[in-house]
Order: structure tokens, then C-alpha cells, then sequence
């Protein structure tokens, strides 16, 4: 199978659809990124990349953050995590207060904002924000191999200006005694997270040890265990793109987390990790073109997690 002529050709084919979809405006950063970047990026066991596009320019994560950070904070804390947070869709938007107040405080699962804050509360356990956001850093750049990733200062000073909503989230559970540490840091270390800029072949590379049972398949590393990678999965397919889950795994068929930068990085298991970004987002806040792109590459590869 030629995968860079696939990619090539998915590209070629949804380029002139540039710049639809709306982009993330009330975030005023995201606002003024420009709608019509286009990047593709597959990467494979063999330590390979096939890319197209813009696959090389670094853009705003945001919540596709939470993957990386939801492992971290699994580390430290196991399953005792999951007494905060659940591990069911959501139902409603992704930064809602209504199930919250339903559910006690306790987010629905840890992809929503709430939820998020959750881990990242956990996360920060016992030690000082910068120090949590360091490691969130250094995990991303050993995994992308690369020493330049960062977190965009002006992304991150937008999101704390737009965040009255999650501030909202993260009081409302605090009245419940959800977290543990002081809400002004917890959000300090959520606006950085989701301030981390990667490119497409950033974001594919790091994410390739959860295509391979939780192993850095160019390394032979384990990097999180077998169980707990089938778990990020497993809540990747069936909350990783809010109320647009279930579309998203009948259309592509791949594990997946978006973000409202624009970008989805999507896990085939045993096969590659694809990263792909368009700015310009649907209804449910996933980007129009690259689940597009991502539905296309599924059906020429005949990649599935369904078999």
C-alpha cells in the first residue's frame, strides 16, 4: 500500500475546500489563525511519516492535550482518578454546567472541560503547577522526538481571558470537593495545556505508542501499560470529539481527539497514528476538513478498529 500517495491524494482532493467551517473566535488567538492551513500527517511503526500540507506548521493543540495529560495523571494516580471523573459521553456540550450539577460535581468523563480540569487537578497533585506542566513538556517532546515543542504565551494568555466559563466549571466543582488544589492553579496548568503548539508529523509521532498497545514502536519503550492504553482508546472513540462521538466512529472508525484549534489525532491500533488540522470547525467543534480527510484515508487504506 502506497500511504503517501493516499495522503497526497486526500489532500490534493479536499484542498479546494479550504476555510470552511468557522474557526474558534472566542478564543481571540485561535481567531486569527489563518482558515485555509491544511496539514495531513500518518506516522508508522517503522518510524516513518507520510504528510501532506501544512503538515509541518505548529498550531494550538488545545483539547487534544487532554489525551497525554489523562495518561500522566493516570500514572500517578491509577484508577482512584476515575472517583472524580467519569467515564461516560457526555451528552451535552463540552463546556456545560448542567451535568455537573445532575452528577454532584463529578464531571462525565475526562475530555469535557470539566472533566479536563479534573485531571489536570490531578496532575498537579502535591507540587508546584510549573513543575506538572514541565512534565506534560518533556513527555510530548521525548515522544515526538523533538526539543522544540512549547506552549504558545499568547494561546495561553487568550485562554485565560476567554476562560470565565471554565473558571465557572472549576468553582462549581470545587463547592462540591471535586479538587484539590486552589482553582487559580489548576487553571494556570489547564490554559498552558491547552496552549501546547505541535505540528501534524509533532502530534502523529507522539501519539504513535497508543497505536501500539501503550509501546513506542521506533523504540521498543513502553510508555504506558497495555490495559491503560486500551482505556485512553477506548474513551478517545467514545468521547473524544463531544456530541460528535458517534458520527465520528461510524464515519472513520478510528480512535480519535479533536481540538477546537482544528486538529484530530486519530489512533489506528497496530497500524499508524494520523494527525491531521484545518481550523475551520463543524457544529460539534471538529474540524470540518480533517475528519474529511480522516474518513477518506479510512476507506482507502481500509482501516478500522472494527475489523
Amino acid at each position: 500500500m502506497d500511504i503517501q500517495a493516499i495522503v497526497e491524494q486526500v489532500w490534493a482532493e479536499l484542498a479546494e475546500r479550504r476555510g470552511s467551517g468557522a474557526v474558534a473566535d472566542y478564543i481571540p488567538a485561535l481567531a486569527r489563525v489563518d482558515p485555509r492551513r491544511f496539514g495531513i500527517a500518518v506516522a508508522t511503526p517503522d518510524g516513518g511519516f507520510h504528510c501532506a500540507g501544512d503538515a509541518d506548521e505548529p498550531f494550538s493543540i488545545q483539547s487534544i492535550s487532554k489525551v497525554f495529560v489523562l495518561a500522566l495523571a493516570l500514572d500517578r494516580h491509577g484508577a482512584r482518578l476515575f472517583d472524580k471523573v467519569g467515564r461516560e459521553p457526555s451528552g451535552d456540550p463540552f463546556n456545560s454546567i448542567v451535568q455537573l450539577e445532575r452528577d454532584q460535581g463529578i464531571p462525565r468523563n475526562p475530555f469535557i472541560n470539566a472533566g479536563a480540569i479534573v485531571t489536570t487537578d490531578h496532575l498537579i497533585d502535591d507540587r508546584p503547577v510549573d513543575e506538572a506542566v514541565a512534565e506534560l513538556l518533556a513527555l510530548l517532546r521525548k515522544m515526538a522526538r523533538d526539543p522544540g515543542i512549547t506552549i504558545d504565551g499568547e494561546v495561553a494568555m487568550s485562554e485565560s481571558t476567554a476562560g470565565d466559563r471554565n473558571r465557572s466549571l472549576a468553582y462549581f466543582m470545587a463547592s462540591f470537593g471535586v479538587l484539590t488544589n486552589a482553582v487559580p492553579d489548576i487553571l494556570d496548568g489547564y490554559f498552558q495545556q491547552c496552549a501546547l503548539a505541535l505540528s501534524c508529523r509533532n502530534l502523529a509521532e507522539a501519539g504513535l505508542f497508543l497505536a501500539f498497545d501503550g509501546t513506542d514502536p521506533v523504540t521498543g519503550e513502553r510508555v504506558v501499560s497495555s490495559a491503560r492504553c486500551r482505556r485512553i482508546n477506548a474513551l478517545m472513540l467514545t468521547c473524544g470529539h463531544y456530541d460528535n462521538s458517534g458520527e465520528f466512529a461510524y464515519d472513520v472508525g478510528f480512535c480519535g481527539k479533536s481540538g477546537v484549534g482544528g486538529g484530530i489525532l486519530a489512533v489506528v491500533p497496530g497500524r499508524a497514528s494520523i494527525a491531521v488540522w484545518s481550523p475551520g470547525l463543524g457544529a460539534g467543534g471538529t474540524s470540518l476538513l480533517g475528519a474529511a480527510a480522516l474518513k477518506a484515508i479510512a476507506e482507502r487504506t481500509g482501516w478500522s478498529i472494527f475489523g
